[in-house]
C-alpha cells in the first residue's frame, strides 16, 4: 500500500516535536543585567541580615510599607542555585540612601539600607524589607545582586508593576520592551501580620554567572 504523505509528515511533525520539545522548554530567558547605581555600599553594615526594617541596637522600626520579599534563583534550566548570596539595597522612605554621597534629605536611621540572605535548596531567598519608593530622577526600585562562586556578580534592579512612573525612568527604559516584565513585581496584601504588602521576585541566570562549574 502506497504511504500516506499527509500520515508520514503528522509522524515527522510529532517526532520532531518530542525531540526538541524538552530542550525547548527547559531553557528560561535570563533576567535582565542592570546598574549597580552610585549608591551600592562603600562599606557594608555590621547588621547586613535579610531583616531590613530593624537595625541592630536600636529599638524603632523603618518608616514605609512593610514588605515580605522572596523569590528563587535559578539557571537557565531551571534548577535552583542554592547557597547563593542574594544582596539587596534601596533607599529609605525618606528617599535617600545610608550612603555618604547622597545627602539633603533626612536619613531614616531605623532603615537597615542593605541586606544579604542565602538561596536555600530550593534556591530560595526572603527579605523583609518596605515597598521602594520614588526619588527625583528614578522610579520605586530596589537594587539586586546575586553572587555566585567564581563568577561575577549579577545585578539587576526590581520595580513595581503598574508604578506610573516607569514610563519615565531612563534605567527602566533600557530593558527591551519585550523583556521588561523579567524585572517587574507586584507588590500585593501580605497574609500575615509581619509585613502589609508582599512581592515575589524570580531571577535566573545565564551562562557563568548561572551555571555551578564542576
Amino acid at each position: 500500500m502506497p504511504a500516506n504523505p499527509q500520515r508520514r509528515n503528522l509522524v515527522m511533525g510529532i517526532t520532531g516535536l518530542l525531540l526538541a520539545g524538552p530542550v525547548a522548554a527547559r531553557l528560561l530567558q535570563p533576567t535582565p543585567r542592570q546598574t549597580a547605581g552610585p549608591f551600592y555600599p562603600v562599606q557594608p553594615p555590621l547588621d547586613d541580615d535579610n531583616d531590613l526594617i530593624q537595625v541592630h541596637g536600636r529599638r524603632g522600626v523603618a518608616q514605609g510599607r512593610i514588605t515580605d520579599l522572596s523569590g528563587r534563583v535559578l539557571d537557565l534550566n531551571g534548577r535552583p542555585l542554592r547557597d547563593v548570596r542574594v544582596e539587596i539595597w534601596q533607599c529609605d522612605a525618606n528617599g535617600r540612601y545610608h550612603h555618604p554621597r547622597d545627602r539633603g534629605r533626612a536619613m531614616d536611621e531605623n532603615f537597615q539600607g542593605f541586606g544579604h540572605s542565602i538561596t536555600d535548596g530550593n534556591g530560595r531567598y526572603r527579605f523583609r524589607t518596605i515597598r521602594p519608593v520614588p526619588y527625583p530622577g528614578r522610579t520605586p526600585h530596589i537594587h539586586v545582586a546575586v553572587l555566585v562562586p567564581d563568577t561575577a556578580p549579577f545585578i539587576t534592579q526590581l520595580y513595581v508593576r503598574g508604578e506610573p512612573r516607569n514610563a519615565e525612568d531612563f534605567i527602566f527604559n533600557r530593558v527591551p520592551a519585550e523583556r521588561r516584565e523579567m524585572v517587574l513585581a507586584d507588590f500585593v496584601p501580605a497574609v500575615s501580620d509581619a509585613a502589609e504588602l508582599r512581592a515575589e521576585f524570580g531571577i535566573v541566570l545565564a551562562g557563568a554567572d548561572g551555571t555551578p562549574r564542576a
